[in-house]
């Protein structure tokens, strides 16, 4: 899998885990129980172009990242009518009637405002219920990118956050540009996506090559012809910027804000940007914005092997294990001789459907964002080696957000948007990813081939890339704290020590846990610290570790 399929975070997923667990034991399948999910600057890619592949690949690996720097504090007149924007806000209604909704006007692009081309950007918001003094506004994203940052806040946060911090918070969403209500990305029909998502990525001869291109190709000139402009200007810079037109409109000095997963990138460049306007700002699944695609590829790969692992060791304690004997080397050989055989052997699912190796794949790794999933993959795998892939299949759906009616999300469409405009390519051709595969295949036997293909899938975007890696010192920002989570599949524990250390004013807080993000998943040490912080701007001591 690639960069514009990996980012999730963990929102509403562990109650998705919870229903499909039940349903698992009745013998059902869940309809689509809606779990929101969980990059920079310049152009690297404008002379990287004009040389070879293999030297453009080294010159992308060892140019030292830049800073970013901060935007002037001075705002420009252009902007003033963005800022001085008055919001008209209203019920939400139906289920949703004790939030409002409101929608802000951005510029299209910040350089070159044009009011006809504004971008209009969802918002909603809960106040805060008391008792105690109100303390602004606590924006919330669930990461993705892609995912609702509005469906997190009405879904999750608005109730599944600590009283106290409800208490004392507005609760603010905005869904970013391209993304859900907010203007979004399309590429596909909802027929197209299925036979997306099922495309062999680990391709065994020239010819499955040429169709994982062929699909790649495809999915890009469908956003391009749907999309039109918007799809140069989804960059994670242009969402910060966003952000602070939504802090200054709900009347705050300081942006207060949890970001999950790649949330914690849009909050991390949002310091980076605006310094002294940081506020409270937790990020949470942390990622490291001075690694390159091919690196947080290689990276997540290994990620995910570690949870694999974890699985494995938890699998061997319950006597429906369906890895022999549970140790990780053994689990890791027979899961990849079951995606080989899948690869040759589609199984039935009950629907028109058949599950695919690459859906079986995607399955798979859906269950490591939560390990309150385990218990379904074990029996999603279990049932798999009878004849049945319904359960492993639904795990798929519910990665790339498709109901059982066959309709997609824009996660998908929005998730590539994003990281294909925030970073030139991980690969720029087949030949790059063949000399990779053993480098990926090192990281994971079962899962390493699968996410190096995949991760060819912005070498043939449409828009060329706005973004590079860099680093985020933030100088001058108040305390950050930056949440990592030691065995986190998707957002490996040294990408938050990376950028805890990048941060000028960062504060490293550790989970030694499983699973994708730390806050509000059980750790008492964890929620502690963060609802300190929030509440009274106190970060935890140094290199505090919780478990």
């Amino acid at each position: 899998m690639d960069t514009s399929r990996l980012f999730r975070t963990s929102g509403t997923l562990a109650a998705t885990a919870a229903l499909l667990i039940s349903a698992a034991v009745s013998g059902t399948v869940v309809p689509g129980a809606a779990a929101a999910r969980p990059r920079q600057v310049g152009d690297p890619g404008s002379f990287a172009s004009l040389l070879p592949p293999e030297a453009a690949e080294a010159a992308d690996e060892q140019a030292a990242p830049p800073e970013l720097a901060p935007l002037p504090v001075a705002m420009p007149p252009v902007l003033r009518p963005y800022y001085d924007q008055r919001l008209a806000w209203h019920s939400c209604g139906g289920k949703r009637a004790d939030f409002e909704c409101a929608t802000l006007r951005a510029p299209l692009d910040y350089d070159a405002p044009r009011s006809h081309e504004d971008v209009k950007l969802a918002v909603s918001r809960k106040k805060a219920t008391g008792p105690g003094k109100r303390l602004g506004a606590l924006m919330v994203n669930p990461g993705g990118p892609g995912g609702s940052a509005i469906g997190f806040l009405q879904e999750y946060a608005a109730s599944g956050y600590p009283a106290a911090v409800r208490a004392q918070y507005d609760m603010v969403a905005m869904d970013p540009r391209g993304v859900a209500a907010s203007q979004p990305v399309t590429c596909l029909s909802d027929k197209e996506m299925d036979a997306y998502a099922q495309v062999d990525t680990t391709p065994d001869d020239p010819a499955e090559v040429r169709e994982l291109v062929a699909s790649f190709k495809k999915f890009a000139q469908g956003c391009a012809a749907r999309s039109g402009k918007l799809l140069g200007h989804v960059s994670t810079v242009e969402a910060a910027r966003d952000m602070d037109v939504l802090r200054a409109v709900l009347g705050d000095d300081k942006l207060h804000y949890v970001g999950a997963s790649y949330g914690t990138f849009l909050g991390a460049t949002y310091a980076g940007l605006f310094p002294s306007r940081v506020g409270r700002l937790v990020l949470d699944g942390a990622m490291d914005p001075s690694l390159d695609a091919r690196r947080i590829n290689r990276d997540q790969t290994a990620g995910f092997q570690t949870a694999l692992a974890s699985f494995a060791a938890d699998c061997a304690q319950h006597e429906d294990c369906p890895l022999e004997g549970g140790r990780p080397d053994v689990a890791g050989v027979r899961l990849k001789q079951f995606f080989d055989r899948l690869d040759q052997h589609p199984l039935a699912t009950g629907t028109s459907r058949r599950l695919t190796e690459s859906l079986a794949t995607t399955g798979v790794i859906s269950a490591m964002y939560d390990e309150t999933t385990w218990p379904i993959l074990r029996k999603a795998l279990h049932n798999a080696q009878t004849g049945d892939g319904a359960l492993l299949l639904r795990l798929s759906d519910l990665y790339y957000e498709r109901d059982q009616r066959g309709h997609y999300t824009n996660l998908m469409p929005a998730n590539s948007a994003v990281n294909c405009l925030d970073l030139p390519p991980a690969f720029r051709g087949p030949a790059a990813v063949r000399r990779a595969v053993p480098d990926f295949e090192k990281a994971s036997p079962a899962l390493g081939a699968s996410f190096a293909w995949s991760a060819l899938s912005c070498a043939y975007w449409p828009v060329r890339a706005t973004g590079g890696p860099h680093r985020i010192p933030a100088r001058g920002a108040a305390p950050i704290l930056v949440v990592g989570t030691t065995r986190d599949p998707a957002t490996p524990y040294p990408w938050a020590r990376a950028l805890a250390s990048q941060l000028s004013s960062g504060r490293l807080l550790t989970y030694d846990g499983d699973g994708h993000t730390a806050y509000t998943r059980g750790s008492r040490c964890v929620d502690g610290a963060i609802n300190d912080y929030l509440l009274t701007g106190t970060p935890p001591p140094a290199s505090r570790k919780c478990s």
